[in-house]
């Protein structure tokens, strides 16, 4: 296929911000049609059914839980053989993570500690897209030390776990046991089948199908039974040859259907929203702001705040040949909450009104993260370790 492509569009599709460019653009389409004259032909196709399921159900359930199979696959190798596969690798951005969980919280909270629908938003700002982040990352190159191109990757992978963990127990519906124990017997199933050294996938696609099944119908987001069937396919070991490798067989498949295909849909289903009769009062709502705030500042602000603490106290190292101005701007760069933010806002709200609300203050506080972010990092590459 790449012969017939020109070779500028495959050196595109092969470079680092590609995915991140694609998703930008996705979005910014979805907000276009919101806000054209085909915005209710936009609108309907998205509530329209298939199968039982909205268009958007389709999407939000079904191709997001492609998205947490990968990332799955990506945290347990990560975990096993990876930049987390040891402890001293895993403390800097684990601390940083969870400051930078914790931190926009606190300060979405402090916006809407008031009114007790608003409070359910709480985890909105507290995730990182990281295909964002490392887009704007790679668009700075050598500027940029890969010491903390590391650093950032194992930071928002550790935050996506957070993510999972958090939709597990704060954004679970009314649970129907008798699905959930299905979907129980099924993981089993599965980790007996790893425990049993099969490496045939097709037994794994099956059950993980039926296990997807199970859990949307359980209560529990459905997205879920990716991350769980992720963590059963086995990795053979040390063994990094994909042939051999049903883990790395997944990821290395399924990384450009998620980076192009499944990420850039999701964004452009999600990020629709119209601002007609927006009024400059709603800017300052506490959803917006709260969000906003959290992603712009409570993620530098954590994420830096801790790591400088940790250092200075001699904790941990500082990435190496990282200027301080640089750690700073990667920190600034974890406020691009994106698709995790909208994903996580689908769940908290259900007043589509207050849905809106939480997508401008993502657009908002990733936009400035962005931008800061990157001219940090571009004049402060000359800065000294």
């Amino acid at each position: 296929m790449k012969r017939y492509l020109p070779r500028k569009v495959v050196h595109f599709f092969n470079s680092e911000p590609a995915s991140g460019i694609i998703l930008m653009v996705t979005a910014v389409l979805g907000i276009w049609l919101a806000n054209s004259a085909m915005a209710d032909a936009y609108f309907s196709t998205l509530s329209s059914y298939v199968a039982g399921l909205s268009v958007l159900h389709w999407i939000n359930d079904g191709l997001m839980a492609v998205f947490f199979l990968y990332v799955g696959l990506e945290v347990k190798r990560e975990l096993l053989t990876g930049e987390l596969s040891s402890n001293q690798k895993r403390l800097l951005p684990c601390i940083a993570a969870i400051a930078g969980v914790v931190a926009p919280a606190l300060i979405y909270l402090a916006f809407n500690y008031h009114d007790p629908q608003q409070i359910r938003g709480w985890a909105v700002p507290a995730a990182t897209d990281i295909a964002f982040a490392l887009g704007v990352l790679a668009l700075l190159g050598s500027r940029v030390p890969t010491s903390l191109k590391v650093f950032l990757t194992a930071l928002a992978i550790i935050d996506d776990l957070i993510a999972i963990v958090v939709i597990a127990l704060f954004y679970t519906a009314q649970i129907q046991s008798l699905y959930l124990a299905l979907a129980a017997g099924t993981l089993i199933a599965l980790v007996l089948l790893n425990r049993s050294n099969v490496v045939r996938t097709l037994p794994y696609a099956i059950l993980g199908g039926f296990m997807w099944w199970f859990v949307l119908k359980s209560g529990i987001h459905a997205t879920l039974a990716g991350v769980a069937l992720a963590l059963t396919l086995p990795l053979s070991g040390k063994n990094q040859d994909t042939n051999a490798s049903p883990l790395l067989k997944w990821e290395h498949g399924l990384s450009p259907w998620v980076a192009f295909l499944i990420v850039p849909i999701f964004g452009f289903a999600n990020a629709g929203v119209s601002f007609a009769g927006l009024s400059w009062s709603q800017l300052g709502h506490p959803v917006v702001l709260g969000i906003a705030a959290g992603l712009f500042l409570g993620k530098q602000l954590g994420i830096f705040g801790l790591v400088w603490l940790t250092v200075k106290f001699g904790l941990v190292k500082k990435p190496e040949r990282a200027s301080w101005p640089q750690i700073y701007g990667v920190a600034m760069l974890c406020g691009i909450g994106f698709t995790m933010s909208l994903f996580i806002g689908a769940l908290a709200f259900t007043d589509p009104a207050v849905q809106d609300l939480a997508k401008i203050g993502v657009f908002a506080g990733s936009v400035l993260a962005a931008i800061l972010g990157y001219f940090i990092l571009f004049f402060s590459a000359k800065e000294k370790p």
